[in-house]
């Protein structure tokens, strides 16, 4: 599990913020999302079409998982076109690692670009000055590394600090949020940028009674970029920060090394979750949140704004009823669900955006909040 405290920067007009310079801040925020659009009631159809199945009982079940993930759209890399062209993608049994990797490559340099050049619009300062980069994604292998072609392609500066992220899951935007916190506080002056980019075409597959744990994925799973600029010490007339840093922590979950299974085949990504991970993350959560929230005195869960990545509506709903969460404390992160799907490392900062959005109007009166992810958990 992976944990930031958030400070309420907007509240520093009244007194009432924590704002400090040495902290970092998030500075801006920017995303991409593929052109094809999956609308929920409609992908029943186009999935079962496309992978040539007509299996009544196989229909029945994806039909009960796509009610149940609450999602309305998502965005993805795979099209009819590309199945058209790569067959093989189809086909149950086919070594397809190498068109997958293929089609993942240019998919997350282009997506994860377009998000970058999203964020560093908003901030307004020149490309020159970003100091660092911090690269996430699960969809991706490759040597040189997706870092190296996104800091050619958006022009970072040759000496600009690189590092990479991979295969952490849905855990991987607050893992990347926490190095670039510990980069800004460390390194005076300096401006991060994160870029997530994901995509599910390693792990698509036609429908398999062997394999379950597919039609999940297949019903929740979307494809997306984002990006953040993290700085300390902002320029007030240059930068616009909205949050701030605070702390963060990570932990594992002693005997859950099987629980989570995951590899990689000539067949694309095959990943296999227990399905006692909900109840193991329940049991470790409450202490692990209240470690977070004793660094500055807060004992009340709902005294704190949330943005939990929405693995899945069953893991929202077990944390409302686990924290004794007010209704309205995980909105944001359903909204995200319900528009995104869960798109693995970004979904956070999709709830990010949102959260800004709440900032501003005014909704959120809350000083502190908690960023929460973890690995893979769905519904």
């Amino acid at each position: 599990m992976s944990g930031l405290g958030l400070g309420n920067i907007a509240g520093e007009d009244n007194g009432r913020s924590h704002c400090s310079g040495g902290k970092a801040k998030l500075l801006a925020l920017g995303k991409d999302l593929p052109k094809n659009v999956l609308h929920q009631d409609k992908f029943v159809d186009t999935y079962l079409h496309g992978t040539s199945c007509n299996d009544p009982a196989t229909r029945a079940k994806l039909e009960r998982l796509c009610r149940s993930t609450t999602v309305k759209t998502r965005y993805t890399v795979m099209s009819k076109e590309l199945l058209d062209e790569h067959p093989k993608l189809k086909t149950e049994g086919t070594p397809t690692l190498t068109p997958r990797l293929d089609i993942c490559n240019a998919a997350v340099l282009e997506l994860g670009a377009a998000a970058a050049r999203a964020a560093l619009g908003e901030w307004g300062r020149p490309v020159a000055d970003i100091t660092h980069l911090v690269y996430i994604s699960s969809t991706e292998i490759r040597l040189s590394g997706g870092d190296l072609f996104l800091a050619t392609r958006l022009g970072l500066p040759p000496n600009t600090v690189r590092t990479s992220l991979l295969l952490l899951g849905c855990s991987g935007g607050a893992a990347g949020l926490r190095i670039a916190k510990d980069i800004a506080e460390n390194n005076p002056g300096s401006r991060a940028l994160v870029i997530a980019a994901e995509t599910t075409v390693l792990g698509f597959r036609p429908p398999s009674h062997d394999r379950p744990y597919d039609l999940v994925s297949a019903a929740l799973f979307g494809d997306g970029a984002s990006a953040a600029i993290i700085g300390a010490s902002p320029i007030r007339v240059e930068e616009d920060p909205f949050l701030e840093l605070e702390f963060s922590r990570q932990e594992f979950l002693p005997g859950t090394d099987k629980v989570i299974h995951g590899k990689i085949t000539e067949e694309g990504s095959d990943f296999k979750l227990g399905r006692d991970l909900p109840e193991k993350i329940e049991s470790r959560i409450e202490r692990f949140c209240r470690t977070l929230m004793d660094k500055v005195g807060i004992k009340e869960f709902n005294d704190l704004f949330w943005d939990v990545h929405p693995g899945g509506p069953a893991i929202l709903n077990r944390l409302e009823v686990c924290l004794e969460l007010e209704p309205d404390k995980l909105k944001i992160s359903r909204k995200a669900l319900m528009n995104y799907g869960n798109v693995s490392s970004n979904t956070v900062f999709y709830v990010l955006e949102y959260l800004r959005d709440e900032l501003k109007k005014g909704a959120i009166m809350e000083e502190w909040g908690l960023i929460l992810a973890c690995p893979r958990y769905h519904i």
